[in-house]
């Protein structure tokens, strides 16, 4: 990740941590508790999901980058639109409620509109395949001799991420501005973020709001996912949950797994919406198929206590591990609770303790799995602490 993405998602995260917080004053209630353990239920209230906004990512090069001194033109490629993924509808499940979590990022900043020309043609060809000088010195000739708003945006997009050019934020504001005027709706996005977090100039919010309303009027996906999330955050704009929900729904119709999620948590409140745990679960596992590991826990447990969906601990069990082995605490926690109750899974202290390590080193603490594993025999302690010992190092080694 490069440090400009970085700092975008550093940034943007603080920026909505308000919103996060007023919208997710209300935990999900507690799961039935696994058998064997008294009150240790296995839905205990997560964390509320984290919505942090969605910047782009610019598509990895699909060769090595050319020479300075390049003398061939990089060949004709028709440009490959990306489209946001339409996963399969999950059974509906129940899930729990706070505010937004990350902002959806939709296509690069910079990605390829309809054919117009066949120098923008070769532009976009050679961006896509790693050739950014050729891409650079395509889109410049495209967007002064000919005015073209799609060059101009993949210029921006070049000098943001310094792709065949060195860095310039204040060339790519330029031409994301010149573009965003044209009525480019991937340059208003673009252009957002940077006022967003004071790219090329100071922090200007109120201008990055007005670029994302005007991105989202004109459907792009990731402008109205983060404009969401202002209307839940209440600063720029009053505090509007059924406003939010309605942006929400559209981008979860167009495929993002971020807005189903967060729609599916205000479906879960009835905040914005009527309360529903069916249609909070629909969306829910919607997301949860599309592999975003917040709603696969919040999908887990509404399988795992069969709130608004059909009862299945198996399936929870499932989509638990899933989560887990990607890195949730929560899921780590809640697969603990299933392998020392032996409920969707067979019963397993070792596991279980291995688990239930794993998750407090990641802040998920459990009194209840603390007295489980304090009454195990020695040796399946030291057994549960040496299979989670590859974990415990890796997470000290992020840390540090």
């Amino acid at each position: 990740m490069s440090n400009a993405r970085r700092i975008h998602s550093t940034v943007l995260t603080a920026v909505m941590s308000a919103a996060m917080m007023a919208a997710a004053s209300a935990q999900s209630p507690p799961l039935i508790p696994p058998a064997p353990i008294p009150p240790a239920p296995i839905g205990s209230p997560p964390p509320a999901p984290r919505f942090e906004p969605q910047v782009p990512t610019p598509p990895a090069p699909r060769a090595a980058p050319e020479p300075k001194s390049e003398t061939k033109s990089a060949p004709r490629a028709q440009p490959r639109v990306i489209r946001p993924a339409n996963p399969p509808v999950a059974s509906p499940p129940a899930a729990s409620p706070p505010a937004p979590t990350r902002p959806v990022a939709a296509p690069p900043s910079a990605a390829p509109p309809a054919t117009t020309g066949h120098e923008l043609d070769l532009a976009y060809g050679a961006y896509q395949r790693g050739y950014y000088l050729s891409a650079l010195n395509y889109a410049t000739q495209r967007a002064e001799t000919q005015g073209d708003v799609k060059a101009m945006t993949l210029l921006g997009e070049l000098y943001s991420n310094g792709f065949g050019v060195q860095q310039d934020d204040n060339k790519a504001a330029e031409w994301y501005r010149r573009a965003a005027e044209r009525g480019d709706r991937e340059a208003m996005f673009a252009l957002a973020m940077f006022r967003l977090i004071g790219r090329a100039g100071p922090p200007n919010r109120e201008d990055a709001a007005r670029q994302l309303a005007a991105a989202a009027k004109l459907g792009h996906v990731a402008a109205t996912y983060n404009l969401a999330l202002l209307y839940l955050e209440g600063q720029l704009f009053p505090q509007d949950f059924g406003r939010a929900a309605e942006l929400f729904q559209g981008a979860a119709q167009a495929g993002s797994p971020e807005a189903q999620y967060a729609l599916g948590t205000l479906y879960k409140e009835g905040r914005g919406v009527a309360k529903d745990p069916t249609e909070a679960a629909r969306w829910l596992g919607i997301a949860a198929a599309a592999d975003y590991t917040d709603a696969q826990v919040e999908y887990a447990i509404a399988l795992f206590n069969g709130t608004g969906v059909t009862k299945d601990e198996a399936g929870a069990a499932a989509l638990l591990q899933r989560a887990a082995r990607k890195g949730s605490p929560i899921a780590q926690n809640r697969l603990a609770q299933i392998f020392s109750s032996g409920r969707g899974l067979p019963a397993d202290p070792i596991e279980a303790i291995k688990w239930h390590i794993i998750s407090k080193a990641g802040g998920a603490s459990d009194l209840n799995l603390d007295e489980f594993m304090n009454k195990q025999k020695p040796e399946i302690r030291a057994a549960g602490e040496k299979a989670a010992q590859p974990w415990i190092n890796a997470i000290k080694q992020s840390r540090s």
